[in-house]
């Protein structure tokens, strides 16, 4: 079976991406745990997130952004103290603030899912050439959203992290071609195709 380069060096890299990386994803519970993984990654990397996932999942109650968004400081130290946690007050404070502003965003629009979902009207683009491997850090569609999500609050949410984001949530289908989930996604779920050119 064919998958992309990047994921084959361990088990939980090879689950995460053939289960769950680039399917699109409408459960809001899920766009909160892959973004502020998102969040917790900056300066990191993506394996290390995903070896450090259940530790993640413990701290912040499943991410669970209704209990997220009311932590106060004993849950900032509780955290900080965990066995294996990345110990960075900054960041768990982000999580926590950034739940606060899951909540608002679900409150205008009926889901975080609706809201981010509406910048590609519900269908998953497909960008010429990135499917040859040609894959920016960044693009038109990641600076708009990520300043959206600014100007609403959010930290630690620049064009390259939301980027990551919409690759990983279906927004963005970046699989390979060889890939056996780009064809998966692309015979399934509602596509557009775009020109690279268009975005950036």
């Amino acid at each position: 079976m064919e998958r992309c380069g990047w994921c084959t060096f361990n088990d939980k890299m090879i689950k995460y991406h053939d289960e769950e990386w680039g399917i699109p994803l409408h459960d809001d519970q899920k766009q909160f745990e892959f973004l502020m993984m998102e969040v917790m990654q900056c300066g990191l990397n993506w394996n290390m997130m995903i070896q450090k996932r259940e530790i993640f999942r413990s701290c912040f109650d499943g991410f669970d952004y209704e209990k997220i968004a009311s932590y106060g400081e004993e849950d900032v130290l509780r955290i900080l103290g965990t066995e294996g946690m990345i110990r960075s007050r900054r960041k768990i404070e982000a999580v926590i603030h950034d739940a606060q502003c899951f909540l608002k965003i679900r409150e205008e629009f009926g889901s975080f899912s609706a809201y981010i979902w509406n910048f590609s009207n519900g269908k998953t683009i497909l960008y010429a050439g990135h499917q040859k491997g040609k894959i920016p850090a960044k693009n038109g569609l990641s600076d708009m959203i990520s300043r959206d999500l600014k100007k609403r609050g959010f930290k630690y949410l620049g064009s390259v992290t939301v980027y990551s984001h919409l690759q990983a949530c279906g927004i963005i289908n970046d699989h390979t071609e060889e890939c056996f989930r780009y064809r998966d996604i692309v015979e399934n779920y509602p596509v557009i195709h775009k020109r690279k050119d268009k975005e950036e």
